[in-house]
């Protein structure tokens, strides 16, 4: 559910299609995903998880997989 959950902020943050969040999507590959995108995906993800990353998580964040990854040491489940 979580997962589901992240792959929905991450394509309407993104303004992409869901099919294209997969663990792999990584941080500037795509034109969608610049540093602008970034924290408004951040400010979603601290919203909708009611979490506060701290910078090295926002950071490190660079793909799909690794934002699941950051999320879990916040006590959210995947």
């Amino acid at each position: 559910m979580n997962e589901q959950k992240l792959r929905t902020i991450f394509a309407e943050s993104l303004g992409i299609d869901e099919s294209q969040v997969t663990d792999d999507l990584t941080y500037n590959a795509i034109p969608e995903w610049d540093s602008i995108a970034h924290m408004a995906l951040i400010a979603e993800i601290d919203d909708q998880f009611d979490t506060m990353l701290d910078t090295d998580d926002v950071l490190e964040m660079s793909t799909f997989a690794k934002a699941k990854e950051i999320l879990v040491k916040y006590d959210v489940e995947f």
